[in-house]
């Protein structure tokens, strides 16, 4: 179903920021689970205190890929100096953030501002300059800074992702961090942000309070709202709904003719009930998922909105569909696990420096988990299919040497300069929070299910984490293992030591034992194994080498040519060539580096295990067959 009208999304869509509100039958109803948390404030109203900053988003010219700003605040208690950058008088000291929350990776958006200036309301020019590279002072020549400054900047969008800006003639997509500058020390005051709507452009999405009966004008209470509350402006289908009497839309830009929107519709209302259902409390007035059917993939979550990416054509085939579905899941689950229930660390932000915890594979690895897992629960993946997905997790996490260097809470405190920041050895050497923290999430499922005999779960874990850190305080490390070991009524050290702070290999058979599950058997053969990746083509050019593997072992380096085996030229299709050998036989390797040919002995080996088929353990006991449905029908 599709609605085109703004009056609709002005006053139902954009919900309130909030802090959480009280959990209702936590953990099932159960009498000995925590309730608690804070009650979601009204929507917030305009203030006549002289405090509120004014931006105003402008649009003269989209089709180049730039948009204006202009912000406009009181400056009084937001002065810093005298000092000598000051030139003898005081200034303002202004900043854009350098990162976006959910996304561990300075992007530094400053780089994309042009032609900043500064003014009085009257026009006065004021003398702006860098002080740093996300800062900038605003002084007066000669005198004190005036009562209010108004600042003018043109911003250069023009990278698609659900992180980053991007406008042009159809569309355009605001990230609150790479968007707005404001005053350093006034980053708890409230915002006003209005929008000049390029012509023939009709609505604007945003989780952001609606301004009273006013278009295209929205409310943040402080710049944390302000960032964490992305602008979709263009011309979208809006699909709105209530579940459990609270308004949400998904609002779907580029579908064209192409994206199935009621297919998609249809869908999304299921995974907003059956989490609805998992955590027992709807902690929002209202919600908006944005829909970016314009090719590439990734989401993004927010308090009160998400946005994704994907293609227009995934609703027509069956497994992109099912993926964008499994996007959905993990992005609206991230409205509890993180946006409200979140380490300590994580919130209130500093967007000037990264902000580091050992927890995101409780954050991102637990909701992974959860994705698949709550679509298997809302019918729109079966069991095979669920199966499917686990066991590709596995050959995921079995396929990565780093798993054995790296631990998960050294791969969390590192996704600054490690999981954003991949290069040709990075496999070798890290291991993903997302990855092993769902297989993670899955062990411990099992154990604390077997340990209490089926009557607690992870899921109630999640809840009773829920119900005691959702507020403002946000949890330590050691809070979350304290309350699994209250489930199980035992020490859990052994599962930390080993899954989450060490490198052991994670015991899948045991777990899998528990639900009745197990791995199926292979046919035995092993294909010869190289240990590379490269292109196909007339230069076949060496893209990675795997950690202890027989190409690591020759000493074939990333960016080598591979131009021989033997004295016979590779084909185009070189991995064809490899299987004609088998595992152990030596060949000599001609290769290209840097200009200057070279022959190494090349010895192969046996492929490693990759296939990680789940089967239903026909032997199994009935115990873990009721564990099993419990567990997929939750």
């Amino acid at each position: 179903m599709r609605y085109g009208t703004l009056l609709w999304w002005t006053i139902l869509a954009c919900s309130p920021r909030d802090v959480g509100c009280e959990v209702r039958e936590a953990a099932g109803g159960d009498d000995d689970l925590p309730t608690g948390g804070a009650v979601a404030p009204e929507p917030m109203e305009p203030r006549a205190d002289g405090e509120t900053i004014e931006h105003t988003l402008r649009f003269s010219a989209p089709q180049t890929n730039y948009f204006e700003i202009e912000t406009s605040f009181r400056t009084e208690g937001l002065t810093t100096g005298p000092d000598e950058d000051a030139a003898g008088g005081v200034g303002v000291d202004v900043m854009m953030a350098v990162w976006t929350p959910g996304s561990y990776l300075v992007r530094e958006f400053a780089k994309h501002v042009r032609e900043l200036r500064a003014s009085t309301p009257e026009g006065e020019a004021l003398r702006v300059f860098k002080t740093a590279k996300n800062r900038w002072r605003v002084v007066a020549e000669g005198g004190e800074v005036p009562e209010r400054v108004v600042l003018r900047a043109r911003i250069y969008a023009h990278e698609m992702s659900v992180r980053t800006n991007f406008v042009d003639d159809e569309f355009a997509l605001l990230c609150g961090a790479g968007t707005f500058l404001v005053p350093v020390q006034g980053q708890e005051r409230p915002h006003d942000v209005s929008i000049d709507m390029p012509e023939g452009w009709a609505e604007s999405v945003t989780g952001l309070d609606p301004y009273p009966n006013e278009a295209h004008r929205y409310l943040a209470r402080d710049f944390d709202e302000l960032v964490d509350s992305p602008i979709a402006l263009g011309n979208p289908s809006l699909h709105r709904w209530d579940e459990g009497g609270v308004p949400h839309v998904l609002a779907t830009f580029g579908g064209a003719d192409v994206w199935d929107d009621e297919k998609a519709a249809r869908d999304v209302e299921a995974i907003t009930r059956v989490q609805h259902e998992f955590w027992g409390v709807v902690p929002y007035q209202r919600y908006a998922y944005i829909n970016l059917a314009m090719g590439g993939g990734g989401g993004l979550e927010h308090r009160t909105s998400t946005i994704m990416l994907t293609d227009r054509w995934a609703s027509r085939d069956d497994d992109e569909y099912r993926r964008w579905l499994g996007l959905v899941s993990h992005e609206f689950f991230h409205t509890w696990n993180i946006k409200r229930l979140r380490p300590a660390v994580l919130g209130p932000f500093d967007f000037e420096n990264e902000n580091y915890t050992d927890d995101l594979w409780i954050v991102e690895g637990l909701t992974s988990y959860y994705d698949d897992l709550l679509l298997r629960r809302a019918g729109l993946l079966d069991d095979d299919q669920y199966f499917g997905r686990i066991a590709k997790g596995i050959a995921r996490l079995q396929g990565t040497p780093g798993r054995r260097v790296q631990s998960l809470s050294a791969s969390s405190f590192d996704a600054w300069i490690h999981f954003y920041r991949p290069d040709e050895n990075s496999r070798n050497t890290g291991v993903s929070y997302y990855t092993k923290g769902a297989l993670v999430g899955l062990l411990l499922d099992a154990r604390i299910r077997d340990a209490t005999g089926g009557s607690r779960s992870l899921d109630d874990a999640m809840r009773i984490a829920y119900a005691r850190y959702s507020g403002d305080r946000g949890y330590e490390s050691e809070d979350f293992k304290a309350i699994c070991e209250e489930l199980v009524e035992e020490s859990l050290d052994d599962f930390w030591t080993a899954y989450i702070e060490g490198t052991e290999e994670l015991g899948y058979d045991a777990a899998l034992a528990v639900f009745g599950l197990r791995f199926a058997s292979s046919d035995g053969s092993a294909e010869p194994f190289v240990g590379l990746s490269a292109g196909e083509g007339a230069r076949i050019v060496v893209r990675e080498v795997v950690d202890g593997s027989p190409a690591f072992d020759a000493g074939i380096n990333v960016g080598d040519e591979l131009i021989a085996f033997g004295d016979e030229r590779l084909p185009e299709s070189w991995t064809e060539r490899v299987g004609r050998y088998e595992s152990g036989d030596a060949v000599e390797v001609l290769v290209s580096r840097r200009g200057l040919l070279r022959r190494l002995t090349l010895t192969l080996g046996e492929a490693p295990r990759d296939d990680w088929t789940l089967e239903v353990d026909v032997n199994s006991s009935p115990g873990s067959r009721r564990q099993r449905d419990a567990w997929l029908q939750n």
